[in-house]
């Protein structure tokens, strides 16, 4: 990284992504527990999918499973190592701005 700015853009880009991720999870925790629950209307046990309901399947096993490979790619790919230490150029440009 060669300034400040260079590494506050990438850090900014990492905490959108990052916060994007966690909205996302919830959104699909939200989505699988809530429109794939049973009707409470019904009377029997809800169809099951290895021996789990499909909102349990999907909310609980399924999403932090999908999630956590999502966030590990976005590890890999989307964040840059970069050194926490300050270089003396960029220290100059920094205290003149």
């Amino acid at each position: 990284m060669k300034t400040l700015s260079t590494r506050y853009r990438q850090a900014h880009r990492e905490a959108r992504w990052a916060l994007g991720l966690a909205v996302a999870y919830f959104l699909w925790w939200y989505g699988a527990a809530y429109f794939f629950a049973p009707d409470p209307a019904q009377t029997g046990l809800p169809e099951l999918y290895w021996g789990f309901p499909l909102w349990f399947l999907l909310a609980c096993l399924v999403g932090p499973v999908l999630f956590t490979v999502l966030c590990a790619l976005m590890v890999k790919y989307i964040y840059q190592d970069m050194p926490l230490t300050v270089d003396a150029d960029d220290e100059e440009a920094y205290t003149n701005e």
